[in-house]
């Protein structure tokens, strides 16, 4: 399979996942107040109205986060485009695609729908959704993958001044 079709198959199952169950978490009229799934997991429908964990939020305009957010997209499809590796490029597609859902949810709600809420007793982690998962996800990937050895890097990555493209 091509590099670029694996990234933008990633990208586009995180964000058909993503819409999907926000689309469902803004339907259920029982999210409102909160649904216990497991001990430690609740479902609740939250609005985010800045960036990771309401950072920004009431600070920077929404457009200004979505302006914010197309560039670094666009600068994520042109390391796409250019990507030799597998991995990189699927956890591009994972960073996009989740990107590209919280844009969209910020063009059509000014705010983020958030509703995965992890908890230990009273203790409650920040609510997100699952592009923030994508985007976690894909990040992750980005990370680990620098840590390999450089032998394990494609032969085009290690000429003089990094990756040539070619």
């Amino acid at each position: 399979m091509n590099i670029r079709v694996l990234g933008g198959l990633c990208a586009i199952v995180a964000f058909s996942l993503d819409q999907g169950t926000k689309a469902l978490a803004l339907n259920a009229p029982t999210l409102e107040r909160g649904v216990e799934v497991l001990p430690f997991l609740n479902l609740v429908r939250v609005r985010n109205e800045g960036v990771s964990f309401g950072m920004l939020g009431g600070i920077v305009p929404w457009w200004g986060i979505v302006l914010l957010a197309v560039v670094i997209v666009a600068w994520l499809l042109i390391w796409l485009w250019r990507m030799p590796d597998r991995l990189t490029a699927a956890a591009l597609g994972l960073i996009i695609g989740g990107a590209v859902g919280n844009i969209l949810d910020r063009l059509r709600y000014r705010a983020v729908p958030d509703f995965l809420d992890f908890h230990y007793g009273t203790y409650h982690w920040p609510s997100f959704n699952l592009a923030d998962v994508a985007i976690f996800c894909g990040a992750t990937l980005l990370f680990w993958d620098s840590l390999r050895s450089a032998k394990n890097k494609p032969e085009r990555y290690h000429r003089k001044g990094g990756f040539t493209g070619k």
